[in-house]
């Protein structure tokens, strides 16, 4: 299950810390990781479960991204 899913009752609760960024970036690596091994077998079509999890939890990084202010983002 994707660390993004959380319960309704529970939504807007979560703290977002390193810690659930790291686990939640490790995650679209190997979801991505699966996409390409299902296309490389010609399995495309098993594949868009993976792609919507990945595509929610880049929405999810995206909306932390821009919710958080300039001044405390890193840059490397």
């Amino acid at each position: 299950m994707s660390v993004v899913f959380v319960p309704e009752r529970l939504r807007g609760k979560a703290e977002v810390n390193a810690e659930t960024l790291q686990r939640l970036l490790d995650e679209n690596d190997q979801l991505i990781r699966c996409i390409v091994e299902y296309q490389n077998k010609g399995r495309a079509t098993e594949c868009v479960q993976y792609q919507h999890i990945l595509h929610r939890n880049l929405i999810y990084l995206a909306t932390i991204a821009d919710a958080t202010p300039a001044s405390v983002q890193k840059t490397d």
